[in-house]
């Protein structure tokens, strides 16, 4: 057995039915990547406990190439195949993204299922998707990547129909009806998306008429952000030390630091290598995101990788188009510093004051709540900067503008004057700016019908 088995194969039988599996992680002894190896194949090994594999040994396998045929040398192939026997290993689970053939080739050679990165994280969300839209987005995705696979992958698929029927023209072949059905489907659950983006579409304009900024978290998987948005919302958000235990976004309101409100955004954890399928299929979640007003970036300090999953967060943010001059009023959480021992979190605070050009830092522990004052100062500054504040006053008998100033504006502040008069301090974004002024007219005689409030 190799030396650079990091986890030694159990000899004992297991007791329960979960399946026994063995990771493997190739990495390419050139690559630039800064990402080490070994937290790699941690962050592998994780991804398979996610679907509560029964792990038997965790192997780390340097490549100077990348063999077409098997992905690994042919040496590597049978010291692998010897684990797999061993073992009685039933699923073998490759870091890596695998052709359909090098696919096949490693399960004929080693007697085992073998899925690749893509098939496992696809896997992960499948289980983990909890609502319509997120199920109809996991079976997309899922579709794309089993249409890729259909190239005589099964013994079935090379067999050819008769030519009657509805199931297939003359000649057809299994794998083309197959990839027909398969085609189908993806059309009819696009359809579905459609319809659930539509809908998506109208809950963001109906939140736009409620006058709360939205705040939203990104950042790698398993970063601590549902544990953030519980301590911030208190929500009961499922957060576990689990890749990929959000998949639904979801929506809370919170209070800022100054007693101001906004909504609060949870979404799908990120993480390198995310099929692009994946990407794509979740686009109409992740527009929560390019929507919203601030973001923050949650990274795990205490991970020893904590610097290229930031970098791979960053990646798929400018595929979504969030960088550069589109990028958003960002503040880089920096979450978990009560893992962090003392001289590493004094290191960190020094940091954040020097490093991050124009970009803020939190540091915080959402487990202890930690540095979250601070953090929710940090957002409504963020949030105020971009703002526009008008302060009115209403007549006593003025109703109708005060039910108005509530519905579509951000209420600051509200004193009682001594004629039983209101003045509010009101904030809007930038966009509402023209129809507060149109509401309140600066200088307009109180009194006046309809409007009866004035902007001082």
């Amino acid at each position: 057995m190799s030396e650079e088995t990091t986890g030694a194969l159990t000899q004992a039988k297991s007791e329960d039915a979960r399946t026994r599996a063995l990771v493997v992680g190739p990495y390419a002894t050139r690559a630039r990547d800064a990402r080490e190896p070994q937290a790699r194949l941690a962050e592998a090994v994780g991804l398979a406990l996610a679907i509560d594999l029964d792990i038997r040994g965790e192997i780390l396998v340097a490549l100077n190439e990348v063999r077409p045929a098997t992905f690994l040398g042919s040496g590597k192939v049978e010291e692998i195949g010897a684990i797999v026997r061993e073992g009685e290993i039933a699923l073998v689970s490759m870091d890596c993204a695998l052709s359909p053939v090098q696919q096949r080739n490693l399960e004929k050679a080693w007697g085992a299922k073998v899925i690749d990165r893509t098939g496992l994280i696809l896997e992960i969300f499948g289980r983990r998707a909890r609502t319509k839209e997120g199920a109809l987005q996991v079976e997309l995705a899922h579709l794309e990547y089993q249409k890729s696979r259909l190239v005589r992958s099964w013994t079935h698929l090379e067999r050819q129909r008769g030519g009657f029927g509805f199931l297939g023209g003359p000649g057809e072949t299994q794998i083309e009806t197959d990839r027909r059905l398969i085609e189908e489907r993806m059309r009819r659950i696009e359809h579905d998306l459609d319809k659930v983006k539509r809908t998506r579409a109208l809950h963001r304009k109906t939140r736009r008429d409620v006058p709360y900024p939205v705040v939203a978290l990104v950042g790698y998987t398993n970063a601590g952000k549902s544990t953030l948005f519980n301590r911030l919302a208190g929500a009961g958000v499922l957060a576990e030390d689990l890749l990929f235990a959000t998949l639904d976004p979801t929506l809370r309101q919170i209070r800022l630091a100054h007693g101001a409100k906004a909504l609060l955004s949870d979404t799908v954890g990120f993480i390198s290598d995310l099929p692009t399928m994946l990407i794509s299929a979740f686009r109409a979640t992740l527009e929560e995101v390019t929507l919203a007003d601030v973001v923050l970036h949650v990274r795990d300090c205490s991970h020893p990788d904590w610097e290229a999953q930031g970098r791979d967060v960053e990646k798929i943010l400018a595929e979504l188009g969030l960088s550069g001059g589109n990028r958003k009023p960002t503040i880089e959480v920096w979450n978990k510093i009560d893992a962090l021992a003392p001289e590493r979190l004094e290191g960190l605070r020094l940091a954040a004051k020097r490093e991050n050009g124009a970009l803020p830092v939190a540091l915080v522990s959402a487990l202890t709540g930690e540095g979250l004052s601070a953090l929710l100062e940090q957002v409504e500054a963020l949030l105020a900067a971009d703002r526009v504040t008008r302060l009115i006053t209403l007549d006593p008998a003025d109703g109708e503008g005060l039910a108005w100033a509530y519905a579509h504006a951000e209420v600051l502040e509200r004193a009682t004057q001594p004629d039983g008069g209101q003045r509010l301090l009101l904030r809007v974004p930038p966009s509402r700016a023209g129809e507060l002024d149109r509401r309140f007219p600066v200088g307009e005689a109180r009194g006046r019908a309809p409007r009866r409030g004035r902007a001082v």
